[in-house]
């Protein structure tokens, strides 16, 4: 493999950083560069001109790849360019990207609005945000399904779409805006693997909690940064340097272990995926959210 080809597969989906933030990192590229040539250089006498060797190519790549990716670091006061390499830096970086974001939560008698894209086509979701108003689940074949309020500790009761006259159930409230969780990540941690989805350390249950919250939900910055340092702190997580969201979005991507009882060579990891510039989040290999947003009322938009 050339060492153009390697710098390429190692930059793909990085932006270029502005020159004012270059200035330590071309230091760094030219010291590499005669420190690789020095030690690859053929004397006069036998050749007119020196050569890169293997390593001398990959000391190169590393280099330049540490160049183009400074400008989102140095920009959003993020961590270092291993997190291309790492989860967990990924992850610390995806909740400094979430603390920076604006905050502009619904008030009781606004939905969250939510469209996401799956492999069989766009879903809309309107989630009343205090859990109290009658929702609504906008499928992709054309149907719909109703997301009753819970009000006094009851609830209408569908079939087949259609509310049952004058049947209601026991409730409780299921609010779109999540002004209950934690805000710190050792606390979002507990809360996630109390056993709310399985059992205690079901990773698996805790990572289907991790991607209801991030995609139908509104997070306040402190909120939805906690629930990645929380995610950060899951055993068995693995970055992809390069994927893509169902929606074909490209950026940096985190594959959640499987379950205990998931078959290695059947099952697939999830990926979440995370803009590679902006370590915004932008959903999974299999939904990705293309729109999101606080409303009035159902079937509007934001």
């Amino acid at each position: 493999m050339d060492e153009l080809q390697l710098i390429a597969e190692r930059t793909g989906s990085v932006p270029l950083a502005e020159s004012v933030v270059l200035g330590p990192a071309r230091a760094r590229l030219m010291a590499e560069i005669a420190r690789a040539g020095t030690e690859n250089a053929v004397p006069l006498k036998k050749r007119r001109r020196w050569v890169w060797t293997g390593a001398g190519a990959v000391g190169l790549a590393a280099a330049i790849t540490a160049v183009v990716t400074l400008a989102p670091v140095d920009q959003v006061g993020l961590e270092p360019p291993a997190a291309a390499a790492d989860p967990v830096t990924v992850l610390r970086n995806a909740a400094a990207a979430a603390l920076k974001s604006p905050a502009a939560p619904p008030r009781p008698d606004q939905f969250v609005y939510t469209k996401t894209k799956q492999p069989d086509g766009e879903r809309e979701s309107w989630r009343s945000a205090d859990g109290t108003h009658d929702g609504l689940i906008k499928m992709a074949d054309g149907g719909s399904i109703p997301l009753p309020g819970c009000r006094n500790g009851r609830a209408q009761v569908y079939k087949g779409g259609e509310p049952l006259d004058g049947v209601m159930e026991p409730c409780t409230p299921s609010p779109g805006h999540r002004a209950d969780l934690p805000t710190d990540a050792d606390a979002m941690f507990a809360y996630l693997n109390a056993g709310r989805g399985g059992h205690d350390g079901d990773f698996n249950a805790m990572g289907k909690d991790v991607l209801s919250l991030a995609n139908e939900s509104y997070l306040s910055p402190a909120v939805r940064a906690a629930l990645y340092g929380a995610a950060a702190k899951v055993p068995g997580l693995r970055a992809v340097d390069h994927t893509q969201d169902a929606a074909g979005r490209p950026g940096v991507g985190i594959t959640w272990p499987l379950g205990p009882h998931d078959d290695p060579k059947v099952a697939k990891p999830v990926v979440i995926v995370f803009a590679a510039d902006t370590f915004l989040y932008l959903g999974t290999n299999s939904t990705a959210v293309t729109a999101s947003g606080v409303v009035d009322a159902v079937g509007r938009r934001p």
